[in-house]
């Protein structure tokens, strides 16, 4: 029986922990060829360590995403290596700091829109061309619940996901005929290291944080990476052929309500 993405060549971003290894894993499962890439380096060399142990094929490279010429770099060295990218998923990002928008200095500001956008930006830039040699390519860009809807908290962090739904869309309107796919992945709360530090910073700490978000999702409760990581091979894969532009809310209900 032939794997979802036999024989791609997948450039995941962020791969080092939570949603980003949880993919990377399960897309060596599924055949694909495995660019591993992570500002942490340590990170990322033990999802490596895990997709090989698994007799999957992955390559890691350290890159920070808001930094133009590393990603120009590294995207020419994957080219070079694998001899094409069929599937990039811009997964990298942070949450940055949880203030109301009048309270946020320029600097924290830039701080979130630098990975979270620009990363996206950068990625986008390098991976398209390549893509456009084989005449086709998928794209998932890693948005959040809070691009599309807001709440209480992380003011730079919902404009930066808003940025990347809206980047999404016009990206498939301009390559959709030249055979690129882009779509968007909107995970609600997901128990990834980000999350945990994330709710560890709230009055209560973490078990106080997952009762107030599970709450939230009509599901009951929150979701796994591996959740996320389905959602994302389905886009990725010929499977999802005829969708392209799509929000995908992988939220336990959260946007429903």
């Amino acid at each position: 029986m032939m794997k979802r993405i036999e024989g791609k060549v997948a450039v995941i971003t962020g791969a080092g922990a939570g949603m980003g290894r949880a993919t990377a894993i399960l897309f060596a499962k599924e055949g694909a060829t495995v660019a591993v890439t992570d500002v942490n380096g340590a990170d990322g060399r033990e999802t490596l360590r895990l997709i090989e142990a698994a007799d999957g094929k992955a390559r890691f490279w350290p890159m920070n995403v808001s930094k133009e010429e590393e990603v120009k770099r590294t995207f020419a060295e994957i080219e070079k290596t694998f001899g094409r990218i069929d599937i990039l998923v811009n997964n990298a990002g942070v949450t940055g700091v949880d203030k109301p928008t009048h309270e946020v200095s320029e600097q924290e500001w830039d701080a979130v829109f630098a990975v979270d956008v620009k990363g996206v930006f950068f990625c986008t830039k390098y991976a398209v061309p390549v893509m456009l040699k084989n005449g086709k390519g998928s794209i998932v860009n890693i948005s959040s619940i809070y691009g599309l809807v807001g709440s209480h908290e992380l003011s730079p962090y919902h404009a930066a996901k808003g940025a990347v739904t809206l980047m999404t869309k016009k990206d498939a309107v301009t390559y959709g005929k030249q055979g690129i796919r882009v779509n968007s992945i909107h995970p609600g709360t997901i128990l990834t290291p980000l999350v945990r530090e994330l709710g560890s910073r709230m009055e209560g700490g973490l078990p106080a944080y997952l009762k107030l978000m599970s709450e939230k999702h009509p599901i009951g409760h929150a979701g796994e990476p591996e959740d996320v990581a389905a959602a994302i091979l389905f886009l990725a894969s010929d499977e999802a052929r005829f969708i392209t532009g799509a929000a995908l809310a992988v939220d336990g209900g959260y946007t429903a309500v």
